[in-house]
């Protein structure tokens, strides 16, 4: 899907020296962490629970769609090599639908959102900007349902969630939804894949 690139940046001074992190949400959580596992920039990606309270942040829990969080990713990277708006473009053109409301496929339930948790006001300034920009250039079939929430609580997954698409590369689950998302990723971002 070719995106514009976001108008909006971060500003100098709300670009962080060193490591940066972003949280993003789009479905089930295994697509999500194994399509930025591939972005150039990128050290390191988690699975998790965002936006609900750590004490309900477990699977079983999650999956009823009742405690609030989203199966999300936790994204460090460096803003030297890979920006946030950079992120953003693949979060809205690889990773995930941002017109789905409450579902990904095949996956149904507020746990399967389509959702930015801004880490600093910096990011949600660049967030909504691109997501009001994406919706006026029309690209899109569908209007963006993705929320921009306030960051909140991020607890990591259960160990076995964790590279799940790495370690199980023949589940059907992964074949049939997550590896085209990482083909799409190579295909349309071959600056920003590794």
């Amino acid at each position: 899907m070719d995106l514009p690139n976001p108008v909006l940046a971060e500003s100098p001074a709300g670009t962080p020296a060193g490591t940066a992190t972003a949280v993003l949400a789009g479905g089930c959580f295994w697509g999500m962490e194994a399509v930025f596992e591939h972005v150039k920039g990128v050290t390191e990606v988690v699975t998790g629970y965002a936006g609900g309270p750590a004490s309900t942040a477990d699977y079983e829990r999650v999956s009823n769609g009742d405690t609030g969080h989203a199966e999300g990713i936790r994204i460090t990277y460096d803003p030297a090599l890979v920006s946030y708006g950079q992120l953003l473009k693949v979060f809205f053109a690889v990773a995930h639908d941002p017109t789905q409301l409450n579902r990904q496929g095949p996956d149904v339930g507020s746990q399967y959102r389509s959702a930015i948790f801004s880490t600093n006001t910096e990011q949600r300034r660049v967030a909504i900007g691109y997501i009001a920009q994406l919706n006026r250039a029309g690209v899109l079939t569908n209007p963006i349902v993705t929320t921009v929430e306030t960051s909140g609580a991020f607890t990591p997954t259960e160990a076995y969630h964790q590279d799940f698409v790495a370690r199980n590369p023949t589940h059907p689950y992964v074949v049939f939804h997550d590896k085209p998302k990482v083909a799409q990723l190579e295909a349309e971002f071959p600056g920003l894949y590794r």
